[in-house]
């Protein structure tokens, strides 16, 4: 069951949440984050309503009404006490049938249903390249279309998951996860020049995995080709996808190829689980 929330009332099944002029439905003018749910809680909130506030601002859109989000949050979890997943959108509102925008309000709209956590992932090679110098790389906007796009090449292909290179044949992301490598005994991620989306579950990795000592950071520019996954593929290295409802993930499947888990990448999974319960808005 899918609650929904928008601008002070919740939405009832089946009735019209957004004007059909709305610009996040004519291009795609808008911006969103994911949360995972747990015990009625939106984890991370604070980090990714500051997320939300950068991808708006590197959109040029007006900052969102964040305690308008806030009471849209609590409304739909206090209707959803089984929910798994919230996601939050906020678009620039009415506009014209065109890329030019107006100058009403945004639009803002809360959703929340169930999910299911599964503990490892199959992916695949994307064959389109993630452009790291668009003007929204790095933004969580609701232009999605070329994830939807790769995830749907993935899926045919027997995946759960489609990975991109960046235009300069580095290792990048996928549709909607981050990725780390273990590799030579580090656990290792592309950096955000990359084009990557700076993931709010990377960004706790990287934090969490260093307090509790595991080798684990941020690759330098140009040190994880694309060409890398040919050693996962190969059982030189170890990959992991990481996600607001994936959490850490390690990849089982890579292009038809059955893969093991690492001991890092497992380690990494422990820890993570085990802090995300102790601290719901790190």
């Amino acid at each position: 069951m899918t609650v929904i929330w928008t601008e002070g009332r919740m939405v009832a099944p089946g009735e019209a949440a957004l004007s059909a002029v709305d610009h996040g439905i004519t291009v795609g003018d808008g911006v969103f984050e994911t949360c995972a749910v747990l015990n009625g809680h939106a984890f991370a909130l604070t980090r990714h309503l500051a997320r939300l506030e950068r991808s708006a601002s590197g959109m040029g859109m007006a900052a969102p009404d964040l305690r308008k989000v806030r009471d849209g949050v609590d409304a739909v979890l206090a209707a959803t006490p089984d929910a798994g997943r919230l996601r939050i959108t906020v678009t620039d509102g009415v506009g014209p049938l065109a890329s030019g925008r107006s100058d009403g309000p945004q639009t803002v709209i809360v959703a929340a249903t169930e999910a299911v956590i599964v503990p490892t992932g199959r992916a695949a090679r994307s064959p389109w390249t993630r452009n790291e110098n668009s003007a929204v790389a790095g933004l969580k906007t609701t232009s999605y279309a070329e994830n939807v796009v790769s995830l749907a090449d993935a899926i045919r292909k027997g995946a759960d998951e489609s990975v991109f290179a960046n235009t300069q044949g580095d290792l990048c992301e996928g549709t909607g996860s981050n990725v780390f490598l273990e590799i030579d005994g580090e656990l290792v991620t592309p950096p955000l020049s990359s084009g990557c989306l700076a993931g709010i579950t990377r960004e706790l990795l990287l934090e969490w995995g260093a307090e509790e000592g595991l080798p684990v950071r941020e690759a330098k520019d140009g040190e994880l080709p694309f060409s890398v996954l040919d050693r996962v593929a190969s059982g030189e290295a170890r990959m992991l996808l990481t996600g607001s409802v994936r959490n850490v993930q390690p990849t089982v499947w890579l292009d038809g190829v059955d893969l093991e888990i690492g001991e890092l990448s497992s380690a990494a999974r422990d820890v993570f689980e085990r802090f995300m319960r102790e601290r719901l808005d790190p």
